[in-house]
């Protein structure tokens, strides 16, 4: 056959012939033979000796066709197959390797598993097209700035409602935190952020979209153009009163990192709590707590330099007074006020025109003057006003204006002015 004398081999192997016949045909010495392919002497000797007995199909490695030791046998394919259908169907080979050793002690690489489930169907190959974006270096210092946004998803699968993830990242060190809300707006962003400090401490720098939450869709009055400022949302307003810079981003891809950081929780995430069974936010919030931790000890990395630019919540300064919705409102004469569609009556003299209505994160709400709270109760029922009496009205009759009929004498004879008769008078004087 003439394909009997072919000698399939590779690149490297054919270098290796070529420089073990240069030693064979005494150009080269074995040392520099080494020294060329990178090999020991003693290894030069024994693939010189080997062609030399078996000629050249010697350089071929001797286990090439039979099948590796390391192999895994058989029965742990299926085993892990049947384990990725019945409980890990739809997990990235990633996130089900890990699975597998940690639920089921099954140690297997994440590509020997890629390459089974494609082998088997249970996953695709997708190559994901590109766009060329302009790379950003990481910021050097932990809490130099925090990447901030709201992931709304079907989070629970089904077992709960729709809700939003309100999540954070910091810029240099990839390490995450979020909790889940009802809704993504200014009460969960303050709640969160709220409790971001309480854990971190203040960061210098925050980086969100320009959803209405974090950037205000309003004009500028002319109060605000002679100041030279732009109007402020409620976020804006209680982080400049922290003396946390607000950095608006102009494109999803701008913030990347918060954007992959939804993608990699919608994967793991949700199916780590499909496994635990967890079906309400509180649940949900209860499981970040300790998955978190867990979570940044692997995936997060060192900052390039050490200092921590989190900042200490300053002594005396209530979170909840800073982090709340304020809204300006008149003080009446009798000492009420009117917000969200309810009557407030103050119980304490107050010498002002103005004040200030603080709806805070823990659904409770304040009325202050001059940062001074002050007393006051919602008026249930408002006084009913009794109905005015009808008075009434008389009319009057029209009169009835008498019209001359048309063979009157009046409509007969042509109406001489007085003007007329005056002159004809004036004239007949003069002639006499």
């Amino acid at each position: 056959m003439a394909g009997k004398d072919i000698i399939m081999v590779s690149q490297r192997e054919l270098k290796r012939l070529h420089i073990v016949h240069k030693v064979l045909d005494e150009e080269l010495s074995q040392v520099e033979a080494s020294k060329i392919l990178l090999l020991s002497s003693r290894q030069i000797r024994r693939i010189v000796k080997k062609i030399m007995e078996e000629g050249d199909e010697g350089i071929r490695h001797g286990l090439r066709g039979e099948a590796s030791s390391r192999r895994l046998p058989k029965k742990v394919k299926e085993k892990v197959i049947r384990l990725y259908k019945e409980k890990y169907k739809g997990f990235g080979p990633t996130l089900a390797s890990e699975k597998l050793l940690e639920s089921d002690d099954i140690k297997i690489s994440k590509e020997t598993l890629r390459n089974w489930l494609i082998e088997s169907g249970d996953w695709e190959k997708v190559r994901k097209s590109r766009t060329h974006r302009q790379w950003r270096e990481r910021k050097h210092y932990f809490g130099e700035m925090v990447q901030m946004d709201g992931s709304p998803h079907d989070w629970f699968e089904g077992r709960a409602s729709e809700c939003v993830l309100m999540g954070y990242i910091d810029d240099a060190t990839g390490e995450a935190y979020g909790r889940f809300y009802e809704y993504e707006g200014t009460i969960p962003a303050m709640d969160s952020f709220k409790r971001y400090i309480e854990k971190y401490g203040i960061p210098s720098s925050v980086y969100v979209d320009r959803h209405s939450t974090y950037k205000s869709t309003g004009k500028p009055t002319i109060e605000d153009e002679l100041a030279n400022k732009m109007p402020m949302s409620q976020f804006e307003r209680a982080l400049e009163e922290l003396g946390v810079r607000v950095i608006h981003a102009y494109s999803p891809q701008a913030k990347g990192r918060i954007e992959r950081l939804f993608n990699t929780f919608q994967d793991r995430v949700i199916k780590e709590m499909r496994l635990k069974g967890i079906a309400s936010i509180e649940e949900g919030n209860k499981f970040l707590e300790g998955y978190l931790p867990v979570f940044n000890k692997k995936f997060a990395v060192k900052p390039l330099q050490e200092a921590n630019l989190h900042r200490e919540i300053p002594a005396g300064l209530s979170l909840d007074k800073v982090l709340c919705i304020k809204t300006e409102r008149v003080l009446r004469n009798d000492f009420t006020i009117a917000h969200n569609g309810k009557l407030y009556q103050v119980t304490e003299h107050v010498n002002a025109k103005k004040v200030m209505v603080e709806e805070r994160v823990d659904d409770s709400m304040a009325i202050t003057y001059n940062d001074r709270e002050l007393k006051f109760k919602e008026i249930l029922s408002r006084p009913v006003r009794e109905k005015a009496v009808e008075t009434k009205v008389f009319k009057t009759k029209k009169k009835n204006v008498y019209t001359p009929p048309k063979d009157h004498p009046w409509r007969r004879y042509p109406v001489v002015s007085r003007y007329c008769h005056e002159k004809t008078v004036e004239s007949s004087l003069t002639k006499t």
